[in-house]
């Protein structure tokens, strides 16, 4: 993971919208297994869940990695991030020259929305986005994108050193 200034970069595309989003987490029943407070992201859903306890979790609409860059595993939240500014990872650069080496928090052209929160391990954060079409496909680099709403809703409610459990299925 690079850094800019004081505030995460993440691993995404870039692309502009104009389009506002009007998405609101959902009640639903917990995936099984998960300890309150954990974030299990289902890949092939593309949904993310907040599990809650007593068997009850928020489930929010996401954006994942497409084909080739999907990945399953356990992290935590190591950081959270207000208005970041996103310097594209090499990957990303090689695939799109024109970016700009760093785009700044608040730009419409910064894929990184509203809030990000980085995933230890350095590669990946679950962040917001300047692209709202995009959630609910396989779009990303490996981050897991949602609707600037649900980002800022999520942030909220989570601290750094929360668990995270990616999975494929």
């Amino acid at each position: 993971m690079t850094f800019a200034v004081t505030t995460a970069i993440g691993f995404s595309a870039i692309g502009l919208s104009g389009t506002t989003a009007q998405a609101a987490p959902s009640m639903v029943a917990s995936p099984d297994g998960y300890a309150p407070g954990t974030i299990v992201v289902k890949t092939n859903e593309r949904k993310l869940y907040l599990v809650l306890g007593e068997g009850r979790a928020l489930r929010y609409p996401v954006g994942v990695g497409k084909a080739g860059k999907q990945w399953a595993g356990t992290t935590r939240i190591d950081g959270k991030y207000r208005q970041p500014a996103w310097a594209p990872p090499a990957e990303v650069k090689r695939d799109n020259p024109s970016i700009p080496d760093v785009i700044p928090g608040g730009s419409p052209s910064n894929p990184m929305g509203v809030a990000a929160m980085t995933l230890a391990g350095g590669e990946y954060a679950i962040h917001g986005t300047n692209r709202p079409n995009s959630v609910g496909g396989y779009v990303s680099y490996g981050c897991v994108r949602m609707y600037n709403q649900d980002i800022s809703d999520l942030f909220d409610r989570v601290e750094v050193g929360t668990q995270v459990v990616v999975t494929t299925r």
